[in-house]
């Protein structure tokens, strides 16, 4: 690859992580991957609930699968009992399988920047823990350095009001969620908290970037 620069309730503390309001308007990334090999890629983020996260990307043109998992701790404690407890460095994440050539990491950044709040420390909205944390996992270098100049690009532009806290992690594993995660807000839509949370995410990116959805 190469980079161009252009000009029911099973966690108790899972409660809620509503769709953020701050970064209502946010630039196309000036730094990007443009040229990708044949075949798909994949890019892993987490930004609070991974049901609602599922539900943002699964609409993306381009995207052929979401997966909801965990990232950035150990195999033998990527289960949602254990992750739930906020102590084994996991976050809450999807792995995105995604078509380079229809859109590309620097859009699937703008799409997760614009549909979490990036400026919250360990949670978002009422869901606390560092399960909950705003995180990049990059498998290469190319998408390590094109996620740290959206996020300083970001920051040049004051777009949020508070300073950006997202990591930028190396991503040593993914380990896929429990088969029920999978789907969730499509198979539970009448759910109090998809109805609230997942959903509203959801429509945000039908507003904001109609010409990106399917």
């Amino acid at each position: 690859m190469a980079l161009t620069v252009f000009g029911s309730w099973a966690c108790s503390s899972h409660q809620g992580s509503g769709p953020a309001e701050v970064g209502a308007h946010l630039p196309l990334p000036a730094r990007d991957i443009t040229e990708a090999p044949p075949g798909p890629a994949t890019a892993v983020f987490a930004g609070g609930c991974f049901w609602c996260t599922e539900a943002v990307f699964r609409q993306v043109k381009g995207v052929s699968a979401v997966l909801p998992g965990y990232a950035g701790g150990a195999a033998d404690t990527a289960n949602y009992e254990a992750v739930c407890t906020g102590t084994t460095g996991h976050a809450e994440s999807i792995q995105i399988t995604y078509d380079p050539h229809q859109v590309t990491y620097g859009h699937l950044l703008r799409i997760f920047f614009a549909t979490h709040d990036p400026t919250q420390k360990d949670r978002q909205g009422p869901d606390t823990g560092t399960q909950y944390r705003s995180a990049v996992f990059y498998a290469s270098l190319e998408q390590k350095e094109v996620a740290q100049a959206y996020i300083a690009q970001l920051t040049a532009a004051k777009v949020f009001p508070e300073p950006i806290v997202t990591t930028v992690e190396p991503l040593k594993a993914f380990y896929p969620a429990e088969p029920y995660h999978r789907d969730y807000a499509d198979k539970h839509p009448n759910q109090p908290y998809i109805e609230m949370y997942a959903l509203p995410k959801a429509e945000k990116v039908r507003h904001k970037f109609p010409d990106e959805v399917k």
